[in-house]
């Protein structure tokens, strides 16, 4: 969280998953202004992840720049641009009805 912050990324939510997905415990999903701050927003996340955790996270979409896809395992991490973001609503899908987003 502290790296997407510190780069940038804008309206931050995390979702938990447990219980309701196997395929990870929380999902992250941000915002970047652009392609080209949403592969910098990406790259300086890997890069954090296997500095300070010893991580090689598998990532989709890095090259392109319009959605991004890291997944630590536990956390699955979606950076995209704001137009992309809003054609998914991936938070609609895998938020409880009346649940506020937790930021």
């Amino acid at each position: 969280m502290t790296s997407l912050d510190d780069n940038k990324a804008e309206d931050i939510l995390t979702i938990d998953l447990r219980g309701k997905s196997a395929m990870a415990d929380h999902m992250v999903i941000c915002t970047g202004r652009s392609s080209r701050q949403v592969s910098a927003i990406a790259s300086n996340l890997l890069d954090r992840l296997k500095e300070h955790f010893r991580l090689s996270a598998r990532t989709e979409g890095k090259d392109i720049g319009d959605w991004v896809l890291i997944d630590t395992g536990d956390v699955v991490v979606h950076i995209f641009r704001p137009e992309v973001r809003e054609f998914y609503q991936l938070e609609k899908m895998w938020q409880e009805s009346g649940q506020t987003p937790a930021v």
